[in-house]
């Protein structure tokens, strides 16, 4: 956020002579001079209508995709117009963070509703106000689980690349140790985890449904990590928990999971928000904000910030988060758009997105040189083997439709890029011979026919 002061020269200097100079230079002389810019090569200033043409020439070189068979951790849903109508409102758009928070009143029950929603999608006891994305609230949950003699991390292999890369980065600047659990038939080998797993270990974590699109055997993999005395962190994709059992259910300790697929857009990537749930044993170790309801001195409901203690401007250089904001207008959004479907919309969302993809699944793999890479259970993606990716995504691109994205796999069928080589295979989709499907409730079964007869084309 920028802020812009006017001063005059009066007082410019009256400040300066507050600090003992005489010229702002002196102000960077602790800078070496190699590394002082005299001036910026950038071009001169344009007028509004000259940046109004510029902007719209740059936008009209964005590919527009008619149809996205492509998820990975950002998917497509259809998002009612009555979410952008309530959050595109001045009140909540403008606002940023209510460091004066009980002022704000609208803004923290906006926040609390977020919560509650949460709490109830996850079945957890608690959740807090949001942070800034999936990745990071997994990342998180990672300093929720350590404790003085348990310092190691399990994380399945079948996670986003993505969050592992982030949680990875936590664990190196904290000298934490975070172990790979490998994969087996496209989930979270148990046997390995189980060997894996000792008096060291803090936590495990897997994702829900993993990024392969397979359903985990999350209950197992809680017991594993409880009877070794270790947490249980699930990150879950927020869709699919409306008909898969609840993390709850499955024994989990902490909940993390990227919220956009409730009623964000694609958005080239953000922002988002990450959510944050927990049960109340672990409520005071979850980092950012949390909103709690209570009564002001006239007995009228009322909401506050509560349980700060871990937020960097409370505890600074002892916090163990420095998260001390949230994704408040996603949060909103994501609330308004669960408040207009309501849990039957939200299960019908889910079950259309599980319908669809076994459809895309079965007629996909009756295609000369297209099989199924995992024949177990899965919720709305799956991978499917290709012999020349490259080519297929450039046929659908003729029709404007954005195909699955470019995995490898084994002789075994295991995807080998779960840790790496995502952005390469995007970039050169030729190195990769499988391909990452994933289909939501905006795909028709006319739409899924259609992708099945390009692919008989180009087969």
């Amino acid at each position: 956020m920028g802020t812009y002061i006017p001063n005059t020269p009066e007082e410019r200097l009256a400040m300066m002579q507050a600090v003992g100079i005489s010229e702002m230079s002196q102000l960077y002389e602790a800078v070496p001079q190699e590394m002082m810019v005299e001036k910026l090569n950038l071009p001169e200033g344009k007028s509004e209508m000259e940046v109004a043409r510029l902007v719209s020439e740059m936008a009209a070189k964005n590919k527009v995709f008619k149809h996205i068979y492509r998820g990975a951790g950002a998917y497509h849903h259809y998002i009612p117009s009555i979410v952008k109508q309530i959050t595109s409102k001045e009140e909540f758009v403008t606002t940023y963070t209510p460091y004066q928070a009980e002022v704000s009143q609208g803004v923290l029950q906006s926040i609390f509703e977020y919560q509650t929603m949460i709490a109830e999608l996850t079945g957890m006891d608690i959740s807090n106000a949001s942070v800034y994305d999936g990745a990071t609230a997994a990342a998180e949950a990672i300093t929720c689980c350590i404790e003085r003699k348990r310092t190691k991390m399990l994380v399945s292999g079948a996670a986003n690349p993505d969050t592992l890369e982030v949680m990875k980065t936590y664990s190196f600047g904290a000298d934490r140790e975070l172990v790979i659990v490998p994969t087996k038939d496209g989930v979270t080998d148990l046997e390995k985890l189980a060997e894996l797993i000792d008096e060291e270990t803090a936590g495990v974590f897997i994702q829900q449904p993993n990024f392969f699109g397979m359903i985990e055997d999350a209950e197992k993999v809680g017991e594993i990590a409880h009877n070794a005395g270790a947490k249980f962190v699930m990150g879950v994709e927020p869709i699919s928990a409306f008909v898969l059992k609840s993390p709850a259910e499955c024994g989990a300790d902490i909940v993390t999971g990227e919220g956009q697929s409730l009623g964000i857009p694609l958005s080239f990537g953000g922002p988002y928000l990450g959510f944050m749930a927990a049960t109340e044993k672990l409520m005071r170790r979850l980092p950012g904000r949390i909103v709690g309801e209570t009564v002001d001195v006239d007995g009228r409901r009322a909401f506050v910030l509560t349980l700060q203690a871990r937020e960097q401007h409370i505890r600074r250089e002892k916090a163990t988060s420095n998260i001390c904001s949230n994704q408040a207008l996603c949060a909103m959004m994501s609330a308004v758009y669960m408040a207009t479907l309501g849990p039957v919309g939200m299960e019908k969302v889910a079950m259309n997105s599980y319908a669809n993809a076994h459809y895309a699944a079965e007629k996909i793999a009756e295609v000369p040189g297209f099989e199924l890479v995992n024949k177990g259970e899965f919720f709305n993606e799956f991978v499917t083997k290709c012999a020349d990716v490259k080519n297929v995504l450039a046929k659908l691109e003729e029709q404007d439709i954005l195909g699955g994205l470019p995995v490898c796999v084994d002789a075994d069928g295991d995807s080998t890029n779960a840790m790496h080589g995502l952005t390469d295979l995007v970039d050169a989709p030729e190195k990769a011979n499988a391909m990452l499907w994933c289909f939501t409730e905006t795909a028709s079964k006319e739409d899924i026919d259609t992708l099945v007869s390009i692919l008989k084309e180009v087969a």
